[in-house]
């Protein structure tokens, strides 16, 4: 496996977990990266940019080679870079978490909604997984019609009272907040306030400018030999994904058909729980700037802060997932559903794949993308094999 890329001495067991991902485990193209106190100590690359490239009968590839600033969609694991716009606007005095989101949002006291607080979506606890109504791949591009959806909304359980994955919703929430409090569009925001200013290659929105260097991706059968959610989860899990009327089913089809996510246009609109594209890079720079210094950059979280975000606020059993799920502010813990490095670490997955967390302990941030998604959702074989890499450098 012809793998580019540098290991600081010591982390070697990251490497050779990288490799092992592509022999093993059915990697097509990938990145990982991880820093320690602010240093680059893992900085790997491998395989083709695009997920259905192929070999030319001498073994040789015909598509583009993944490269050095080579990004992919990263789903979910967006939900985490999203997070710290709340967080940063609530550090800078603009938002209250324990205030009413109607406080900031008139229309969204519509049905019942008064007593859901800002802390109530960060946490996952609002009570709004699901739209009645699902919106079209179309409607879903305009941020405004998904705001307009969830406000309209009737709650789910009373907010503050359990939790469950808003997997999409989340997105609509998170981002029409921002907008009432800054009159700036989510993806303008954390492009100007976090990746401008740390110097991270992540985006919310992907700028006409960047297109080329984003690979196309795709499917890829997993093994089911993860921890966590696996490949081959619970049959309660797998029931709940088959049930059109569960809260499962629902939530994740809150966009109904969902878009196609090598389509240009759905790269460049701005939905904060799905559609952010990162290098493998700028995930794990975004994340130690959360807790420090990198390369003259601003430490992003004051310690108060950084308390908040990885105090728990949700754990047990998640209505949505079917599995026990631990939150903090807009953060999964560490824990089952989704093993980081240690129980102070905090961070996000991506559905199929990507993982971006800090453990501020160790020092260790970390950032793994890929073009391959597998069937898992909070737990993928490759990325857990990554971080039992780091785990076994420290």
């Amino acid at each position: 496996m012809d793998v580019n890329g540098t290991v600081a001495e010591g982390f070697e067991p990251v490497r050779e977990a990288f490799v092992r991902n592509f022999e093993v485990l059915g990697e097509r193209g990938a990145a990982v990266a991880v820093y320690r106190d602010g240093h680059r100590v893992v900085d790997l690359w491998a395989g083709t940019k695009d997920v259905d490239g192929t070999k030319d009968v001498d073994g040789t590839a015909d598509s583009a080679p993944w490269e050095r600033g080579t990004a992919q969609i990263v789903r979910s694991a967006t939900k985490g870079v999203a997070a710290a716009a709340l967080l940063l606007l609530h550090q800078r005095g603009l938002l209250d978490l324990d205030a009413p989101v109607g406080e900031y949002w008139p229309e969204f006291k519509a049905v019942g909604k008064e007593r859901v607080l800002v802390r109530h979506v960060l946490s996952h606890r609002a009570g709004l997984p699901v739209l009645d109504r699902p919106l079209t791949p179309e409607e879903a591009l305009d941020p405004l019609r998904g705001a307009e959806a969830v406000a309209r909304q009737a709650l789910v359980w009373e907010p503050g009272t359990d939790h469950g994955y808003h997997a999409l919703t989340y997105g609509w929430l998170l981002g029409e907040l921002v907008r009432r409090v800054t009159g700036r569009g989510v993806g303008d925001w954390i492009a100007e306030e976090i990746a401008g200013p740390v110097g991270a290659d992540l985006w919310v929105g992907l700028p006409a400018a960047e297109a080329g260097r984003v690979g196309r991706s795709g499917r890829v059968e997993a093994p089911g030999n993860a921890g966590g959610l696996r490949s081959r989860p619970k049959r309660s899990v797998t029931e709940a994904y088959d049930d059109p009327a569960s809260l499962t089913r629902r939530a994740f089809a809150a966009i109904t058909p969902f878009p196609d996510q090598n389509d240009p246009a759905y790269r460049a609109a701005s939905l904060p729980a799905t559609n952010g594209i990162a290098t493998a890079e700028g995930l794990a720079r975004f994340y130690a700037s959360l807790v420090g210094e990198v390369g003259g950059g601003p430490r992003l979280f004051t310690p108060g802060t950084l308390a908040a975000a990885r105090a728990e606020e949700s754990a047990g059993p998640d209505r949505v997932l079917v599995i026990n799920t631990r939150f903090g502010l807009g953060y999964m813990l560490h824990g089952s559903a989704s093993p980081f490095l240690d129980a102070g670490s905090f961070g996000h997955p991506g559905r199929g794949g990507s993982l971006g967390f800090t453990d501020p302990e160790s020092g260790i941030a970390f950032g793994y993308v890929t073009n391959g998604f597998s069937k898992t959702v909070t737990a993928d074989p490759r990325a857990q094999a990554l971080v039992r890499g780091v785990r076994a450098a420290l």
